[in-house]
């Protein structure tokens, strides 16, 4: 019955594999595909973008915060 079991285990992992095609990756990439967002890592990430900005606001910019974009 264990070796059932575990063979059983073994083919359900398995089956989920997939190999994902270059066409098919901009479908994963949006927005709604990334799950629900984490609260505290959004409160995390907030506070080192602004940190980093020295200002408040403006949402998701990429930058340093030393002006050379």
């Amino acid at each position: 019955m264990k070796t059932v079991l575990t063979l059983l285990t073994l083919v359900f992992a398995l089956s989920a594999c997939t190999t994902v095609k270059p066409w098919e990756k901009g479908n994963l990439a949006k927005n709604n595909m990334q799950g629900s967002p984490i609260s505290q890592k959004t409160m995390l990430d907030n506070h080192i973008y602004f940190s980093k900005e020295g200002a408040s606001g403006g949402g998701q910019a990429a930058g340093g915060g030393c002006g050379c974009n």
